[in-house]
């Protein structure tokens, strides 16, 4: 039986841990402060956890084996699922390094961009001996209902986008076959073909800041009555911001393509083909990006993250929909952009908006090597990857295909 290691303490980390554990052998750990003890009584309290399925009378009941902020008992798990916000990535790796075995999956969902060279970094050799896999999303949409006792999945995806990095001895589809275990029917995961595809098909660094960017960049500073919905909120002119940073990134895949015909980032969705592919069934018109975010039922209710203020509700930019996904997202694919020599003015536009909310220096001078927050991001001039040459080197892409004035 598959013993598995679930990381972090929030929605999804209560919907796996349970979900998990009526069949698994699952040890949920949070690093934060005494969120395990307080998770650990509340769910002894209840006799368990529980996990509904919205829409349906299905639901799962179940008790993890240990709940911990012990990092040492990662030991004795095979897979380990990233279910943090990928700001605090680099705090779980730090800390479950010096105790992971070598053949220990590592599953990190959403990897969000540039997972694997903060996995190099942290693991050094020992990433050799590891295996990582980057999934595009989480495979639901889901909250808790009651914080340790209770969670509800809103939705689940039809299909999941993972790539995979196998550990010694294992291949690429023993891995798969055993997160499909643990996964279940649904989603099916679609194997990519590199991390790279993981990171520039990120979904999050498109929606989430686009959106707010959207909705924001115009405000007037006044609060408002109410908290406006999120993605059934979404207008023609924010659509057309989601398809700009979309756009982007398919310039950026098509440098990769002509530094190596053989490096396949074709599975990089636009934002709309990543919509139908994951929601197709919860949309009920599809005839635009706009139409597709409104009428997505596994979203239904769900508003912008805001702050009650003078009377009314303000946005609350520290949100991890700008202070996750832009550090962690945007400014990943930028930053590739830049070393590949690639103008992306959508992503510029939302970038240098969003980094004065979050009061951050990501780019300076049209450039991000020197940029004062740039240590901050996942961009790749963040682990000293500056040129174009660097770039490939860690893609390894081949040599004698990106050097021919290229690299």
């Amino acid at each position: 039986m598959a013993s598995v290691m679930v990381c972090g303490g929030g929605n999804a980390a209560q919907v796996v841990s349970c979900l998990f554990g009526s069949r698994y052998k699952v040890t949920a750990i949070s690093l934060y402060s005494d969120e395990a003890e307080r998770w650990d009584k509340a769910m002894k309290d209840a006799g368990g956890m529980t996990c509904n399925f919205q829409g349906t009378n299905k639901s799962v009941r179940s008790i993890p084996d240990l709940i911990t902020k012990d990092p040492s008992a990662v030991k004795n798990c095979d897979v380990v699922f990233f279910t943090v916000p990928s700001s605090f990535h680099e705090q779980y790796f730090t800390k479950l390094e010096p105790y992971v075995q070598a053949g220990t999956i590592f599953a990190v969902m959403p990897a969000r961009s540039g997972c694997d060279f903060l996995f190099k970094k942290v693991m050094g050799e020992k990433a050799e001996t590891l295996g990582l896999v980057a999934f595009e999303t989480l495979p639901w949409a889901c909250r808790f209902n009651d914080w340790g006792k209770t969670a509800t999945v809103l939705g689940t995806k039809e299909t999941i986008g993972a790539a995979v990095v196998p550990p010694v001895k294992q291949s690429k589809m023993d891995v798969i076959l055993k997160l499909q275990g643990l996964l279940g029917v649904e989603p099916k995961i679609n194997e990519v073909p590199n991390i790279m595809s993981i990171s520039l098909g990120n979904p999050g660094q498109v929606i989430h800041p686009g959106v707010t960017y959207g909705r924001w960049h115009a405000w007037d500073g006044k609060p408002l009555a109410k908290k406006p919905l999120f993605y059934q909120g979404v207008d023609n002119e924010t659509a057309d911001v989601l398809t700009g940073i979309s756009d982007d990134i398919q310039k950026i895949c098509a440098a990769l393509k002509k530094l190596d015909g053989q490096y396949n980032t074709s599975q990089v969705q636009t934002v709309m083909e990543w919509y139908m592919s994951s929601y197709s069934s919860s949309i009920s018109d599809a005839s635009s990006l706009k139409t597709a975010m409104n009428t997505n039922s596994a979203y239904e209710g769900l508003c912008h993250p805001m702050k009650e203020e003078q009377g009314g509700y303000v946005p609350d930019f520290q949100f991890r929909y700008l202070s996750e996904d832009v550090p962690t997202g945007l400014c990943f694919s930028r930053g590739v952009g830049e070393l590949l020599g690639v103008k992306t003015p959508t992503i510029d536009k939302v970038l240098i908006w969003s980094q004065e909310k979050l009061k951050k220096e990501f780019i300076k001078d049209g450039k991000m090597n020197i940029a004062a927050d740039i240590k901050d991001t996942r961009a790749p001039q963040a682990f000293g990857v500056t040129s174009k040459d660097q770039l490939c080197k860690f893609l390894k892409i081949k040599k004698e295909a990106a050097c021919c004035g290229f690299c």
